[in-house]
């Protein structure tokens, strides 16, 4: 029985892969997305709006990049969870990120448990009401 749908959003097809093996292993379902104009092009598709459960997001992307794909997910998708991956840490902008509202802020590559662990945690949080 899956546990959810995660919408992983990276524009590196090894990136996905790995995330979504690690992810489909712990019994999720995965929707992909190469950059932030795919994610919302999906998000937008289908019942993907209610059944995400929470997006994990890269942020150097081309076309629409990650910080203006999470601009757009806290003003269209803002009871969806969005947790940040990123191959280029940045502690200034990882506490911007923070207080736009993203729930974590991971370094790639990331290992499996914390992956894990995050998504479970925010999963199990729920969808935020309160914005």
């Amino acid at each position: 029985m899956p546990k959810g749908k995660i919408l992983v959003v990276d524009d590196e097809e090894d990136v996905r892969d790995v995330i979504r093996l690690h992810l489909e292993s712990a019994g999720y379902n995965i929707l992909e997305a190469v950059d932030g104009e795919d994610a919302i092009k999906s998000l937008r598709e289908e019942d993907n709006m209610i059944n995400v459960g929470v997006i994990l997001c890269d942020i150097r992307m081309p076309k629409v990049n990650g910080i203006e794909c999470i601009d757009f997910l806290r003003k269209e998708a803002p009871g969806i969870p969005v947790v940040v991956v990123t191959g280029y840490p940045d502690t200034e902008m990882a506490a911007n990120l923070m207080k736009k509202g993203i729930k974590d802020y991971l370094v790639k590559p990331v290992e499996k448990s914390k992956l894990l662990d995050t998504v479970k945690e925010i999963i199990s949080r729920g969808k935020e009401t309160n914005f």
